[in-house]
């Protein structure tokens, strides 16, 4: 699985980091931060969740 963020069009809604702070964080403007972008498979559920829930949609994942 591949994850990859589009951080100039992030609103900085936090959901991501809610889904799965082990993948995501948030800059100090409140941004998405990705902290891996091979997350292990462990995480899929809460990486898709991630994607499906961002208001801005900029979470892509990649199986």
């Amino acid at each position: 699985m591949r994850v990859t963020v589009d951080k100039d069009l992030c609103i900085g809604a936090g959901q991501c980091v809610v889904s799965d702070p082990d993948v995501f964080d948030q800059d100090d403007y409140g941004l998405v931060e990705l902290l891996t972008d091979s997350p292990s498979e462990e995480h899929r559920k809460a990486v898709k969740e991630a994607e499906h829930v961002c208001p801005a949609r900029v979470i892509s994942v990649e199986d």
